[in-house]
């Protein structure tokens, strides 16, 4: 497989030579959703650095492990959703952090982390005014 070394957008036939496969074989990948290439005004398909990535691992799976398009389908869909999942989790450690250091600001003043207000008895009011 060739690696790429420069950034834009490649034509099918440049794709197809890069990869040593067959165009017929990138326009199957588009119809089974495998990739979607972007495409000219004039319809030309363009693909992206990201498209080519994504490419690499669907000839990956099909080239090294033998899986067919319908288990690369299914395989890219759970990677797609494990990604979903990863950036739920980091959002939601986000949260947990900021929770945490809200309230470990607010328990430092106590009158402002009480769940219950705190109310001064007759002899704390008598050391704050001197008396």
């Amino acid at each position: 497989m060739t690696k790429r070394k420069t950034k834009g957008a490649y034509m099918i036939s440049a794709v197809a030579e890069m990869y040593e496969i067959h165009p017929q074989t990138l326009r199957l990948y588009e119809r089974e959703g495998l990739l979607k290439p972007s495409r000219t005004e004039g319809n030309t398909r363009l693909y992206t650095d990201e498209d080519l990535q994504r490419l690499e691992f669907i000839l990956s799976l099909a080239r090294d492990l033998g899986v067919n398009i319908s288990g690369i389908a299914i395989i890219l869909q759970m990677r797609e959703r494990m990604e979903e999942m990863q950036r739920q989790i980091q959002e939601f450690v986000q949260y947990i952090q900021q929770e945490v250091l809200a309230r470990a600001t607010a328990a430092a003043d106590p009158a402002k982390g009480a769940i219950v207000p705190l109310r001064r008895g007759p002899l704390e009011r008598r050391k704050d005014s001197g008396k």
